[in-house]
């Protein structure tokens, strides 16, 4: 096999089970958050009503990360998969009988709100479980000299169904309603649990099965603080995403701004995912691991450009291509970060890396939910955006002086090493 193949991963059966069931579950999960956004605004006309969405779960998630980490290492990665999206199932269940009419018939609209947000923060809850679990799974299932590409496959995957699930949610919107719309997220759901008992259990790594939580966590968390490229890669990523959080906001825009109602918010939501997925495929034939440093800080200085220049854009198409650009420099940044965690973490400290970069990074989406939905309540939507794309700017600058070592980081040795076992 060649060392530049770029199938190289995809010439596993499994890691091909594994990405058909990524992909229904990521393309029902995103569809899923669409549509909520899409039916609390509709109810409430408040900005600030979507960032609760993104602090309902990210309390959960952020919580719960270390701890789920902890239980990743421990346990075996097949069934813990299978048991969050038999979970999952039971949100989705739930928000499809919360748009029945014959079901919440004599509800309040505050009563229907607040059964949305607890199955949004039971979400968060599982969210901390899911990012540690797939993360460490992709490694039981190939080897490691696959495994950047496996890692670039596996997020592309992850980007591509980010693509069509928002765009199809904003369709279905429009065909079906919101209540249908629910009804086909469950049963993708429920698909992509059946599909994942294709893969057969897979080994449990650890040497330290029984190790008291405490000590489990510490470890974790002293090997991201030593590690200074996963420690730099995903505070810098933190940052961004957190006053980059345009994206949850997109309601606000598609509705009062742009006026292009749900087929156009669809639109909106999938052309960051568009411009990701396409440098993300790129990069399985162009690998990003030289000057990996600069070209992340290059990367996320770019995404803020971009960002303010959707905020300030009244435009609907001119607005497309800049999400769509803010796509590409962040799917750079993630292919690269992602490239990060899989070359420099231990196999049995997947699942505890893992959970701390979802609370760095993944957390941050949400995070950066609230903080928009909260910046758009106190000084207007887009007002709040752009101080959202400047405050990347100063953060990449900052970042870029005050950690000259970052700006050298190249994992071309790295990569090599891996290729070589």
């Amino acid at each position: 096999m060649s060392k530049s193949d770029p199938y190289a991963a995809l010439r596993y059966r499994e890691f091909n089970t594994f990405l058909l069931v990524r992909f229904v579950l990521v393309f029902g999960w995103t569809m899923q958050f669409i549509v909520i956004e899409w039916e609390v605004y509709s109810l409430t006309k408040d900005p600030f009503s979507l960032g609760l969405i993104g602090l309902m779960e990210i309390i959960p998630a952020v919580s719960m990360a270390l701890f789920a980490g902890h239980i990743v290492d421990q346990k075996e990665k097949r069934n813990l998969l299978a048991k969050c999206i038999a979970a999952f199932s039971l949100i989705s269940l739930g928000l499809f009988l919360l748009t029945w009419p014959r079901v919440v018939s004599g509800w309040s609209q505050n009563t229907i709100l607040y059964c949305i947000y607890a199955l949004v923060f039971f979400g968060g809850f599982l969210r901390s479980f899911f990012g540690p679990t797939i993360f460490s799974l992709v490694a039981l299932i190939v080897p490691k000299k696959v495994y950047p590409n496996a890692a670039t496959w596996s997020s592309s995957t992850w980007q591509i169904a980010s693509v069509f699930g928002p765009a199809f949610a904003g369709f279905c919107i429009n065909w079906i309603g919101v209540h249908w719309s629910l009804s086909l997220i469950f049963g993708l759901v429920v698909l992509s649990f059946f599909i994942l008992l294709r893969i057969p259990k897979k080994p449990i790594l650890n040497p330290k099965i029984g190790e008291p939580v405490v000590q489990s966590l510490k470890e974790g968390l002293k090997y991201v603080y030593k590690t200074k490229a996963i420690l730099g890669a995903i505070t810098l990523d933190m940052i961004a995403v957190l006053f980059g959080g345009a994206v949850a906001l997109l309601p606000v825009f598609a509705q009062d701004i742009l006026k292009v109602g749900s087929e156009g918010f669809g639109i909106l939501r999938a052309a960051p995912a568009v411009g990701a997925s396409i440098t993300m495929l790129a990069s399985a034939y162009m690998p990003l691991t030289k000057n990996a440093g600069m070209k992340l800080l290059i990367a996320i200085f770019g995404f803020g450009l971009f960002i303010i220049g959707f905020g300030l854009s009244t435009i609907f198409w001119f607005s497309v291509i800049a999400l769509f650009f803010s796509g590409v420099t962040d799917g750079i940044s993630m292919v690269i970060r992602q490239t990060i965690l899989q070359l420099k973490t231990p196999d049995h400290m997947r699942g505890r890396v893992a959970s701390v970069n979802s609370i760095f990074v993944g957390s941050s989406n949400e995070l950066g939910a609230f903080e928009s939905g909260l910046t758009a309540k106190l000084m207007g939507t887009v007002t709040a955006v752009v101080f959202g794309g400047c405050m990347t700017l100063v953060t990449v600058v900052t970042t870029g002086f005050a950690l000259p070592s970052f700006r050298k980081l190249d994992l071309t040795k790295d990569m090599q090493e891996h290729e070589n076992s």
